[in-house]
């Protein structure tokens, strides 16, 4: 926890000399990306010992304002320990998602990469020589055995805004058929940033905070479920970025 107070106290210094003075930190802007980054991360890996602080998701909460919801993919070549080239043949196979930022740009969302990075850090532990490849071979392995067509078989409707609903509908009932409360906690902690940054209507801020507090067998129900007030639900979902990229993907081609 030291090292949790020495992350929280600089955020602050930093932010607040930035605010008054016009100050910047005399580090390139990419190695401040990376001391946000893995700062980040230090304080996820707190929130999973303290799932109900909420103090520490709005810390955050800022620095995740402050590196940005994207990164280069040379950054996260660097992040992750690769070449540049390494991570562009993952990004070409469909592994490693990429979105288009305000400014033009494809890179990589914030959230997939921190997945990314603390699997690689679990093989790193394991003592294995190749660390990322297993990590997203993984998620290949999940979307070859996932079968979005049969999970809203009973389901009535197609084309235009049912499309889109059928796939969300697909999409959550393959996170409910793993979810685990350390994926709920995660989830509930996104709803208390969403809140905090005002992203989330209060309304459905409160519904979801409601519903990720209950057991686990009914949270599983409730977000399979092909009902209005599910569908409503499931338009602000915190459960985006569970899947994996092929999943996601092979949702998207097959609900058609």
């Amino acid at each position: 926890m030291e090292r949790l107070a020495e992350v929280i106290r600089e955020s602050c210094d930093i932010s607040l000399l930035s605010a008054t003075f016009g100050y910047n930190a005399p580090v390139a802007i990419t190695d401040r990306k990376r001391e946000l980054f893995d700062d980040v991360v230090r304080l996820r890996r707190a929130e999973r010992e303290l799932p109900d602080n909420s103090d520490l998701v709005a810390v955050r909460s800022r620095l995740e304002s402050e590196l940005g919801g994207t990164v280069s993919r040379a950054l996260a070549a660097r992040i992750l320990g690769l070449s540049h080239t390494a991570v562009n043949r993952w990004v070409h196979s469909g592994d490693v998602p990429l979105v288009v930022t305000p400014a033009g740009r494809s890179e990589v969302p914030v959230s997939a990469l921190v997945e990314i990075y603390e699997g690689v850090q679990e093989q790193r532990l394991s003592g294995r020589r190749h660390t990322l490849e297993p990590v997203l071979l993984e998620g290949r392995d999940r979307a070859s055995q996932l079968r979005p067509r049969e999970l809203v078989a009973n389901e009535s409707g197609g084309g235009g805004h049912r499309t889109a609903e059928l796939r969300s509908l697909a999409y959550h009932r393959a996170v409910a058929k793993r979810l685990r409360r350390s994926t709920v906690d995660a989830a509930l902690h996104l709803v208390w940033q969403w809140r905090d940054a005002g992203k989330i209507d209060p309304r459905y801020a409160t519904a979801w905070e409601e519903l990720l507090r209950r057991p686990l067998g009914e949270i599983k129900r409730a977000i399979g479920e092909d009902s209005e007030r599910a569908r409503d639900l499931r338009q602000n979902s915190p459960f985006a970025g569970t899947l994996s990229e092929p999943e996601r993907r092979r949702i998207l081609s097959e609900i058609r």
